[in-house]
């Protein structure tokens, strides 16, 4: 039993500094589809994110995720105490069924609770203010993420109606889809991204690196998958990694394919963020999927990408990295298909589609009182000539390629 339980551990510390390595995928693609003048303002921002959110997961985001919701109670919000303290049998078998130990558990789940904010951070490139954004990762990723977390995954309300989400197509990606949603809104369009109402093409300015941090994500999401299993299971661990990665496939292909259709050329971003729509869509039900329900569903995500994209454009929103169409289109797609193709009978459509809406009201309101407040107080958005010039120079006074500066207004 030793033998299995250290084993148990081992595969959920790989699986957590694979979560870890995802946030250099997020990094990679975002600077890579924007451009260069504003790099070190991105990569701040990402590593201000996971910095601060595993700080912020210590004070209180783990025990406000895991509360131990009393029998009776309503399963909406608990706290179980500042800090982190393992309980006796913390690093024994008899701690979560001798998958893993205390210590393993919070670092694996403190890995996804930074994954929230990092979301965002893609969807208001280029033209938020760093300020502000660091005070609604403190707030969004120390308070609003661990309560709606708590919900399903710490034993609340949703996890008691039969709610699944296997490793966050909702629990981490809707709920930064909605918030990024909300920003995008608030802050607008950058300069120059519609003229006379049609959606201009901003280039981003490395899109070899942009390819590679979605490389890096896929990767990552073995673990983001495969240690949702919550120990090393050998059946249920691989058939997860299978179901994830063919619906990787089948996202990317047919993302490619469709905006092939659409627009008569291959899109290289589309085919990437089909691959990332695809990962996104099976997240919910990767471990209650056939191989051939996790193609169908990634097949539909990489659709729905190419059509979202295009829809986010029509609505006069600017998205320079693709974040809502896929980790809220595709996570909400990815939820509703466990009511649909689970093996499971006791998942269904209507339960699931009701844990959606729950995510999306609280996240909406929520994220709309933060960022809008920050708006009315200190404002959001920097000035036109800073966004001109690029919010490397301006907010950070440091360039990321000063042997190659290029001059782009």
């Amino acid at each position: 039993m030793e033998g299995i339980f250290t084993a148990n551990n081992v595969w959920m510390m790989i699986c957590t500094a694979l979560v870890f390595f995802m946030h250099t995928g997020f990094a990679f693609l975002e600077i890579g589809l924007t451009r260069q003048k504003n790099t070190i303002n991105i990569l701040f921002k990402n590593i201000f994110i996971i910095t601060v959110g595993l700080l912020l997961y210590y004070i209180g985001g783990f025990n406000l995720m895991y509360p131990g919701f009393e029998e009776g109670s309503a399963g909406f919000i608990d706290f179980a105490g500042f800090g982190i303290s393992a309980p006796e049998n913390g690093m024994t078998t008899e701690y979560a069924d001798g998958g893993y130990t205390w210590w393993t558990d919070f670092l694996f789940q403190g890995m996804f609770a930074a994954t929230a904010a990092t979301i965002v951070s893609g969807a208001v490139a280029e033209r938020m203010k760093i300020g502000p954004f660091m005070i609604f990762t403190i707030i969004y990723v120390g308070l609003v993420y661990p309560i709606t977390g708590s919900w399903k995954w710490g034993g609340g309300f949703l996890d008691q109606m039969g709610f699944y989400d296997f490793a966050g197509s909702t629990l981490v990606h809707s709920v930064g889809g909605w918030a990024a949603l909300v920003a995008v809104w608030l802050l607008g369009p950058r300069i120059g991204k519609f003229k006379n109402g049609k959606p201009q093409a901003i280039p981003g300015h490395n899109i070899p690196l942009a390819t590679a941090g979605v490389l890096i994500l896929w990767l990552g999401w073995f673990g983001f998958n495969g240690g949702s299993v919550l120990s090393a299971d050998p059946e249920l661990t691989s058939l997860t990694l299978v179901t994830t990665c063919l619906s990787a496939a089948a996202g990317g292909v047919v993302a490619a394919l469709v905006s092939f259709l659409k627009y008569k050329n291959l899109d290289l971003t589309m085919f990437l963020n089909g691959i990332l729509g695809g990962l996104v869509g099976i997240t919910a039900g990767a471990d209650v999927m056939t191989p051939e329900s996790a193609i169908i569903i990634g097949a539909i995500a990489g659709t729905l990408i190419v059509f979202a994209v295009a829809f986010v454009d029509a609505i006069k929103l600017d998205d320079p990295v693709g974040a809502i169409a896929v980790h809220l289109i595709c996570g909400i797609w990815g939820t509703l298909a466990v009511g649909i193709f689970s093996t499971n009978p006791e998942h269904t459509f209507l339960i699931q589609l009701k844990g959606v809406a729950c995510y999306a009201a609280f996240c909406l309101v929520s994220s709309f009182l933060i960022i809008y407040t920050l708006k009315k107080i200190v404002g959001i958005r920097v000035s036109e000539k800073e966004e001109l010039e690029g919010l490397d120079v301006h907010e950070h006074g440091m360039d990321a390629y000063p042997d190659f500066r290029l001059n782009e207004h």
